[in-house]
């Protein structure tokens, strides 16, 4: 089954505005999906950046995320917990929790992929898991996933 993510910030494909990067406020922007299928028991959020020069950076990693959820809120806690949508965060390639907004260095657009995926279970993971824990965790208990991109670039 297939979910729909999107943003109220900017359409699919299209730019992320300055203010959710590091040349603004880099705050989360809000995001709405559609329902994810019958028998979800977490969603998971990873945003990252396959075009970054030394290889895939990771923006963020949201899980333990209620399946009811339908959308998260702009400007999500940057701890290792996100108390306001009951959800924990993991360590990003900044070297800290939370969301980090794109920060490409200076040349052409950079693509940001946010994907959500549900899950058949719960990762059972303590908050500020690694990228590899969330992971080793969500790997064959993928039952759906939608995907957002956008651009950026300084």
């Amino acid at each position: 089954m297939t979910m729909k993510i999107e943003s109220p910030a900017f359409a699919g494909g299209g730019r992320i505005p300055a203010g959710f990067t590091c040349s603004g406020a880099d705050i989360s922007p809000a995001l709405k999906w559609t329902a994810p299928p019958e028998g979800t028991v977490e969603l998971v959020l990873i945003m990252d950046d396959p075009d970054a020069p030394m290889g895939t950076w990771t923006h963020w990693i949201l899980y333990g995320l209620d399946p009811a959820t339908r959308e998260l809120p702009e400007g999500v806690s940057k701890g290792t917990t996100a108390p306001e949508i009951g959800a924990k965060q993991g360590i990003t390639s900044f070297g800290r929790p939370g969301y980090g907004g794109p920060c490409p260095p200076p040349g052409p657009d950079h693509r940001y992929f946010f994907k959500l995926h549900a899950l058949d279970t719960a990762t059972n993971l303590p908050a500020g898991a690694s990228l590899r824990e969330v992971e080793h965790a969500i790997r064959g208990h993928i039952i759906a996933e939608a995907q957002l991109m956008g651009t950026f670039s300084r």
